[in-house]
């Protein structure tokens, strides 16, 4: 019997992940789709308070403010139950966190580990790279995967009580089945470089078993987590196979859109080459100037038929893409230079139709709460 046509591409993107992104493909995953902060946060918190052995929390942003203390007690609970509870927090991006939140985590049994530290004894003084990525995975089994810090960023908005405000829009991803294993073991070399101040090689941690055509045809979401490391270029390259594959679209949210060259060249071939290309960005959010950055890059796309659309609201923050309505990114890499090749970065590549077919609905729900980029307005 002949391999229906959608297994085959599914069968050849795994085998282009693994050569070029470093990662292990799975299939027989269950996955959905987590829009906006308080849906995550409900998930996190439903598979904390389920945990039996372990609970691994990495996030770039954990704040001491009513996010991070709706989180503590349920990683408290989880710690004096006997459940191996462990959160790595980067310094810079939760340097407002104050130090009593640390202490009583610790207090409470939980395993704490901040990364990188400035110090003058580091390269770059310790404030290259950064650990940007946002994972929880519980007992190995699973977890969630996004762009969503712990913070009221994505509650209340940057500034609670500002009548212009409101929570940042973004994206998650919730992941069962055998991928958790893969997000286990991205949590633990993270945890070796924060507490461990192990060496980090990639070549190491690197697949070296080829994914089989029997093994990936389980059924279910075939997933890759992919770790961005520095200078790897991982998720780079693997945006391009993605771009190059793709046949009828490709539609993109990022937060800070300052792509290399290469990304945009392949953006607007796939758009001269008659594939949907849209683009959605913030028009307003927390770094005025990346905003400024990334409307440069309008002129160019829209000249060779690149979609464009702001996010009216305060900050558009999700790091996602949909291709063909079934190939999806969801995760921690923005579209420039710190995320493709400078900072840790964790994202998870998926596919799977029924959140391919959700990814899809989501996004045009999204432009449709956005404003249209036009040509003439882009040279302006």
């Amino acid at each position: 019997m002949a391999t229906p046509a959608r297994d085959v591409r599914r069968t050849e993107l795994a085998h282009q992940i693994w050569r070029i992104g470093a990662a292990h493909v799975s299939t027989g995953n269950r996955v959905a789709l987590l829009r906006n902060g308080p849906a995550t946060f409900d998930a996190m918190l439903d598979r904390i308070s389920a945990a039996r052995e372990d609970v691994s929390l990495e996030s770039y942003i954990v704040r001491s403010d009513a996010v991070g203390n709706r989180f503590a007690p349920e990683l408290i609970s989880a710690a004096r139950r006997g459940v191996r509870t462990r959160v790595i927090f980067d310094w810079i991006g939760s340097r407002s966190t104050k130090r009593a939140f640390v202490k009583m985590l610790r207090d409470g049994g939980v395993e704490v580990g901040i990364f990188n530290r400035p110090s003058l004894r580091r390269r770059w003084f310790g404030f290259l790279p950064r650990d940007h990525r946002k994972l929880l995975v519980v007992d190995g089994a699973g977890g969630v995967i996004g762009g969503i810090g712990l913070g009221h960023e994505w509650t209340t908005g940057t500034h609670p009580g500002d009548k212009d405000g409101s929570a940042w829009r973004d994206t998650a991803v919730n992941i069962d089945g055998p991928a958790g294993r893969d997000m286990q073991n991205a949590f633990e070399r993270s945890w070796d470089r924060v507490v461990n101040r192990a060496k980090t090689d990639s070549d190491d941690s690197r697949p070296t078993e080829r994914p089989s055509d029997d093994s990936l045809d389980n059924g279910g979401a075939m997933v890759a987590i992919m770790e961005g490391e520095p200078g790897r270029q991982r998720v780079t390259r693997a945006l391009e196979v993605v771009t190059v594959a793709a046949r009828s679209s490709i539609w993109i949210s990022d937060a800070y859109f300052m792509p290399n060259m290469a990304l945009v060249e392949a953006l607007v071939g796939a758009a001269r080459d008659g594939v949907d290309v849209r683009l959605l960005v913030p028009s307003r959010g927390d770094h005025p100037w990346m905003i400024r950055g990334t409307r440069k890059y309008y002129p160019r796309l829209l000249k060779n038929g690149v979609r464009i659309w702001e996010w009216k609201g305060e900050m558009m923050h999700a790091k996602t893409g949909v291709s063909d309505g079934q190939f999806v990114r969801i995760g921690s890499t923005d579209y420039n230079a710190l995320g493709m090749a400078i900072n840790f970065e964790l994202d998870a590549m998926i596919h799977d139709e029924e959140l391919g077919g959700a990814m899809t609905a989501m996004f045009e729900d999204d432009i449709a709460r956005s404003k249209r980029i036009e040509l003439d307005v882009a040279k302006d």
